[in-house]
């Protein structure tokens, strides 16, 4: 790589802060496997390129640089972004990256960049996305914090973004969901009165990818290895119309929504006739079996 460029994404730094003087036992082959898996030097040359760039317009640039084919449909039903309401957007996670990159840049053009992601921490290294970010640790020396960052999320004036499945969606009998969708973004949107947006994209990872994240809970790993393989999986979609269906569904008020492969929301006020402030009923994992909370 250009010496000129500066790497923003430094595989031997990061070993090094987080194994101190062990990380020189690590085998220089692995070091260079795990280097060229992550593609460290094209990444760090889209990071240069795009330096000045951040939030959506970052979001936008890496759309035109993964040369992703967006099919959106739905687009028209996102709400008005001059209606005074603030939304809480919930998407499933079929593709781990891509999917996010994608969702954040049409949702910032939509509303002027008044956005937030919840992101895995991890990410917060890209200084494009930071602006736009919330980095989440529930499992580091941070995990303590997430109920706060969470909370201050909500009570800002952004609009939220979330995959509540937490990552990116598995093959399980041979059909791509994703896992069970956590309960924040319900309990959140209905203390903060948001309306819930549900998104739905149509994509997925090579077979190769749901192999390995399968091995991986079979073992019982406690690290999720299959992350590591993300960002090469966008790198092997690039000019193949990666997402090929991203659509958009907006439930009205009073209203049981479905969406498509089984989500199903309901919005977070009900009219003052009514005691209970929200119903919420969706499929988990695309089972059929579905999950109702109350607030009342």
């Amino acid at each position: 790589m250009d010496k000129a460029i500066e790497k923003t994404i430094d595989i031997d730094k990061i070993l090094k802060s987080k194994m101190g003087s062990k990380a020189k036992y690590v085998p220089r082959f692995a070091v260079s496997w795990l280097k060229s898996v992550i593609h460290e030097d094209e990444v760090n040359r889209f990071l240069w390129e795009s330096r000045n760039l951040s939030g959506t317009e970052w979001l936008t640039a890496c759309v035109h640089y993964l040369d992703m084919t967006l099919e959106i449909v739905g687009l028209e039903n996102l709400p008005d972004k001059s209606d005074g309401k603030l939304y809480t957007f919930v998407s499933n996670h079929p593709l781990g990256g891509a999917d996010g990159v994608a969702l954040g840049s049409i949702i910032g053009q939509h509303y002027d960049g008044n956005f937030r992601y919840l992101i895995n921490d991890l990410l917060m290294n890209l200084p494009g996305i930071r602006p736009v970010s919330i980095g989440i640790n529930k499992t580091g020396s941070q995990s303590r914090n997430f109920p706060q960052m969470v909370e201050a999320g909500f009570q800002s004036d952004n609009h939220m973004l979330m995959f509540p499945a937490g990552i990116c969606s598995r093959k399980i009998n041979g059909k791509i969901h994703d896992l069970a969708w956590t309960k924040t973004f319900v309990s959140k949107s209905v203390l903060y009165k948001r309306d819930v947006v549900p998104i739905h994209f149509g994509g997925q990872n090579s077979d190769k990818f749901y192999r390995i994240a399968n091995i991986c809970k079979a073992l019982h790993l406690k690290f999720n290895i299959a992350m590591l393989f993300l960002v090469d999986e966008m790198y092997k979609n690039v000019h193949g119309g990666l997402l090929e269906n991203l659509r958009f569904f907006v439930e009205k008020l009073d209203q049981l929504f479905c969406l498509d492969r089984g989500f199903a929301l309901y919005q977070p006020t009900l009219g003052p006739r009514r005691r209970r402030d929200v119903l919420f009923a969706y499929d988990l994992v695309g089972s059929g079996t579905y999950g109702g909370f109350v607030k009342t």
